[in-house]
């Protein structure tokens, strides 16, 4: 068994303060360097000694920057002398290690190297704190110790090492400062490229393709991308990434539940930074399906639309990653634009299909129009009674196309059309419609044309029937009957309390245009009754056609 040295007389080297000051050095665990290794040949050849070795002191081992004459790169610190130096205002001078009690039962004197001779020049910092020793070591005891010279020699050795700790500190910082700059001008360049890029494309799968493409590259990713998220806001579908080569493709639908409990933070609209899948609270559980295409880290920035998740920007890294602030701005800065792309093109989309629709409304009420113009004026006698039903007719249409454009997509309920139909007849008839059925969507391309049925019988009701007397009423009801193959929607118009009704000699145009052309617009089927009671018109449609919006 080994004998372990007194612990008692070993100094405490778990300092926070000096351990912190010894890490901002980030000289730990580094490659040789040639100035260190210079100073360890310089002390060697100044004491005759045959190690030589520059000693960082953490707090559970010594770590050795540079070395000459000893074979390990570090020790534990039950095997480090170092550690006494700690302490020491001065050099720290060990003659016969074997016989000082805070180093006779060191492994390295009771066993090989058996070392037995040390002094070590404390490498302290401009704060007083010591992190380590310059030192050399020999193997037989040396009773008189170094000589004055040799003492100064280490001493100022020890003060250059210090200053060889101090400008690798600042070199490193300085590199690190210009691959930072370096970092940021390559994200504003790519945003410059993005934003030219977004302006050219025409197609959103162009758009979000060349996105991360530039974003793959500018932050070194293996993979990026976007997707776009379903209503459920649970599986995310991928048009197309961009991967390095040898990376595999994500393009597809994936369900985030699949992957851990990220799916939350995403519908929050949070970005999800995770620097390692198997060390992340979110995703640790589910690292399989990470590792298996090869993602240690990634980065999910959300895209919002009037307060919901619809997309997704990512990127991923093989091994672990520390994104950064800068980072994370720069991916959602890309995100955004890429939404606004997005927006431009669908609403660009959105207003070449409103232009098509417009031209082919426009089609259609010409096309009425003039139909309705020439049969009224055919057969007219009178002309200004032919005139004004004319004028009346075409201030029907206008009335429903205002209804129409207030409603959603250029719909609207039945009741409302047949209110809106009635609104160019006097208030105290209108007063005496009474309605009554379910609420049925009409799409445009019946609206118009039951409009003017309504228009038609309300004329005809104001000239001849209920709606000429004060006591008379209409009342109109309809139904969806869905005992057939398919539902079909019922309407009757009756005419009551009005006066006594006498069946024409002959159809007048308002009754052909009611029941062979407007019904028939949108596969309906009119037929008109003349009771004594008062007329009775009922209209039938399959509830299908009579929804259609084209």
């Amino acid at each position: 068994m080994i004998p372990r040295p007194d612990s008692a007389s070993r100094p405490d080297t778990s300092d926070p303060d000096r351990l912190a000051e010894l890490e901002a050095y980030d000289v730990l665990d580094t490659a040789p360097e040639e100035g260190f290794d210079d100073a360890v040949q310089i002390a060697r050849l100044i004491c005759q000694a045959p190690v030589a070795l520059i000693s960082l002191v953490t707090a559970n081992r010594q770590w050795f920057k540079a070395r000459v004459g000893f074979p390990s790169c570090e020790t534990d610190l039950d095997r480090s002398v170092c550690a006494y130096a700690l302490n020491e205002p001065d050099l720290l001078i060990i003659p016969d290690l074997s016989a000082d009690p805070r180093t006779r039962a060191n492994p390295l004197v009771t066993g090989a190297p058996r070392i037995r001779f040390y002094a070590g020049a404390p490498l302290r910092s401009a704060n007083g704190r010591v992190l380590g020793s310059l030192c050399v070591i020999d193997h037989q005891p040396r009773p008189e110790g170094l000589t004055e010279a040799q003492q100064d020699a280490l001493r100022r050795l020890a003060r250059q090492v210090m200053i060889l700790l101090r400008e690798r500190r600042q070199m490193a910082r300085m590199q690190a400062a210009e691959v930072l700059a370096g970092a940021a001008t390559a994200r504003r360049t790519a945003l410059i490229e993005l934003g030219d890029q977004l302006r050219d494309l025409t197609t959103i799968e162009a758009m979000t393709a060349q996105a991360a493409a530039i974003v793959g590259r500018t932050l070194n990713c293996s993979r990026a991308g976007y997707g776009e998220l379903d209503l459920s806001g649970q599986f995310i579908t991928i048009p197309q990434d961009w991967a390095v080569p040898g990376e595999v493709s994500l393009a597809g639908r994936h369900r985030f539940a699949d992957y851990g409990t990220i799916g939350p933070a995403l519908e929050r609209g949070d970005s999800l930074v995770v620097a390692n899948v198997q060390a992340d609270a979110r995703t640790d559980g589910h690292a399989a399906p990470f590792t298996a295409i090869n993602i240690c880290a990634m980065l999910n920035v959300p895209v919002r639309e009037r307060g919901r998740t619809v997309g997704l920007f990512f990127a991923h890294s093989p091994t672990e990653r520390a994104w950064t602030a800068e980072e994370i701005a720069f991916a959602r800065n890309v995100a955004d634009r890429v939404q606004v792309g997005i927006a431009r093109l669908r609403a660009d989309e959105q207003q070449a299909t409103l232009n098509r629709e417009l031209s082919h409304r426009m089609k259609n009420v010409l096309a009425m129009v003039q139909a309705i113009a020439t049969q009224t004026m055919r057969n007219a006698v009178d002309l200004d009674a032919a005139r004004d039903a004319l004028a009346a007719r075409l201030i029907a249409m206008s009335k429903a196309h205002d209804l129409l454009l207030t409603g959603v997509r250029e719909s609207a309920s039945l009741e409302a059309v047949i209110r809106g139909a009635l609104a160019i007849h006097d208030d105290a008839q209108v007063d005496r419609l009474r309605m009554e059925g379910p609420s049925i969507h009409v799409g445009a391309r019946a609206a118009l044309s039951l409009a003017l049925i309504v228009h038609e019988l309300a004329t005809n009701a104001g000239k001849y029937g209920a709606l000429s007397t004060a006591a008379g009423h209409v009342r109109v009801t309809w139904a969806i009957d869905a005992d057939g193959p398919e539902p079909i929607v019922r309407l009757r118009w009756i005419e009551r309390d009005g006066p006594p009704v006498t069946p024409p000699s002959r159809r007048g145009f308002g009754s052909r245009l009611i029941e062979r052309g407007l019904a028939g617009a949108f596969g309906g089927e009119a037929r008109l009754s003349y009771e004594p009671e008062g007329a009775v018109c009922e209209l039938t449609a399959p509830l299908a056609a009579l929804g259609a919006d084209e």
